[in-house]
C-alpha cells in the first residue's frame, strides 16, 4: 500500500506545547508522567509505577511493600542513563518526589484541551483514494489503509479494525518488551559483574596458594626446588584455564548487553515516531527483534565453588628422600594443612641418618 502525505500548518505556540509534552513523557510506559512522580538520584524522572515494575523485575525476591519482613532493600539502572540506583528497605517508595514536574504536568493539562499525542501533524493519505485518510488497518494484509479500499478496493474481503486500536495495542506489546529487555539487562549487568568478582576470587586464592607453597619449600632442602617449580606450573596453568574460561564467558554476557541495548534504543526511537501508519509499518518488525532478543538463552555461569584453589594444597609429612613424589592433595582443608608435620632436625636426624640409603635406592 503506497501512501502520499497531506500536510497541516503547525502554530508556534502549539510547537512549544509538543516540545514541553516530549520533556513530560515516561521513558518506561512512553505515556505522559502519572502522578507520583519520583525523581532518581541521576536526576532522571520515572513515574512511581513504572519504577516499581523495573526494580521489581531485576529484585523477584524482594519483599513488595506492606509485608511483614524486613527488606534490605535492592538496586536497578535508570533506563535513561543506566546508572545504578541503590535503594533502601522503602524500595522505591523511598525515592523523592518531585513536585515540581508534577505541577508542570498540571499547568500543562489545564492549559491543553486535547488529548496526549494529538497533534496539528501530517495525515497519510490513500494513493488509489487520494481523498481519503489512512484510517484503518487491515489485519489479513498487516497494512494500514482507508475505508474505501475496505469497501470497494483491494480490502474489501479482508477483516480491518480501527487504526487506534492496532496502533495501541502494538506500542504496548513493544513498550513491554523494552521492559523485559531493560530488566533482563539489569540482571546480565549483575552476572557480570558478579563474574569478576569470581575472577577476583580465583587470582586471590591463586596468590594465597603460592605463598602457602613457598613457605613449605622454603623450609626443604635444595631437592624441593625442582618439584616446586613443577607443581607452581600446574597451579598456573589452572589458574589460567579457569581464568580464560571466565573471562570468556564475561565476554559472551557483554556482546549480548551491547546488541540488547542498541536494540533497546532503536525501539525506543521507533516509540517517538508520531504517525501511527509509519509506525506500523516498521513495528511488526521491531516486535519480532525484541521478543527473540529477550528469549535468547545465555551460557551458564560458572558453577558453585569454581574459583576454589583449595585443591591445590601440598602435604610436607614425607621424609626428604621422598620429596619429589609430593603433588597436590585435592580436598585438604586449610585446618588441616596447618596441623602437618615440618621436619624436626632435632629429633629425626637419627633416624633419617640410618633410613637415607634405603630411601635413596628406592627413588633409584
Amino acid at each position: 500500500m503506497n501512501f502520499t502525505v497531506g500536510f497541516k500548518p503547525l502554530l508556534g505556540d502549539a510547537h512549544s506545547m509538543d516540545n514541553l509534552e516530549k520533556q513530560l513523557i515516561c521513558p518506561i510506559c512512553l505515556e505522559m508522567f502519572s502522578k507520583p512522580v519520583v525523581i532518581l538520584p541521576c536526576q532522571h524522572n520515572l513515574c512511581r509505577k513504572c519504577a516499581n515494575d523495573v526494580f521489581q523485575a531485576s529484585n523477584p525476591l524482594w519483599q513488595s511493600r506492606g509485608s511483614t519482613a524486613v527488606s534490605s532493600g535492592g538496586r536497578f539502572r535508570c533506563p535513561s542513563c543506566r546508572h545504578e540506583v541503590v535503594l533502601d528497605r522503602h524500595g522505591v517508595y523511598g525515592l523523592q518526589r518531585n513536585l515540581l514536574v508534577e505541577n508542570i504536568i498540571d499547568i500543562y493539562k489545564q492549559e491543553s484541551s486535547r488529548p496526549l499525542h494529538s497533534k496539528a501533524e501530517q495525515h497519510l493519505m490513500c494513493e488509489e483514494h487520494e481523498e481519503e485518510k489512512i484510517n484503518i488497518y487491515c489485519l489479513s494484509c498487516e497494512v494500514p489503509t482507508c475505508s474505501l479500499c475496505k469497501v470497494f478496493g483491494a480490502h474489501k474481503d479482508c477483516e480491518v479494525a480501527p487504526l487506534p486500536t492496532i496502533y495501541k495495542r502494538q506500542k504496548s506489546e513493544l513498550s513491554d518488551g523494552i521492559a523485559m529487555l531493560v530488566a533482563g539487562n539489569d540482571r546480565v549487568q549483575a552476572v557480570i559483574t558478579q563474574m569478576e568478582e569470581v575472577c577476583q576470587t580465583i587470582e586471590d586464592n591463586s596468590r594465597r596458594q603460592k605463598q602457602l607453597l613457598n613457605q613449605r619449600f622454603e623450609t626443604l632442602c635444595a631437592v624441593l626446588e625442582e618439584r616446586k617449580g613443577e607443581l607452581l606450573q600446574v597451579l598456573a596453568r589452572e589458574q589460567e584455564e579457569k581464568l580464560q574460561r571466565v573471562r570468556g564467558l564475561i565476554r559472551q554476557y557483554g556482546d549480548h548487553l551491547e546488541a540488547s541495548s542498541k536494540l533497546v534504543e532503536s525501539a525506543i526511537q521507533s516509540m517517538e515516531e508520531p504517525q501511527m501508519a509509519l509506525y506500523l509499518q516498521q513495528a511488526k518488525e521491531l516486535i519480532n527483534k525484541v521478543g527473540t532478543m529477550s528469549k535468547v538463552e545465555l551460557a551458564g555461569r560458572p558453577e558453585p565453588g569454581y574459583e576454589s584453589m583449595e585443591q591445590f594444597s601440598v602435604s610436607v609429612e614425607h621424609v626428604a628422600e621422598m620429596l619429589r613424589t609430593i603433588d597436590f592433595q585435592p580436598g585438604t582443608s586449610r585446618e588441616e594443612e596447618d596441623e602437618e608435620v615440618v621436619l624436626d632436625a632435632e629429633d629425626g636426624s637419627a633416624g633419617q641418618e640410618e633410613e637415607r640409603p634405603d630411601a635413596l635406592e628406592g627413588l633409584h
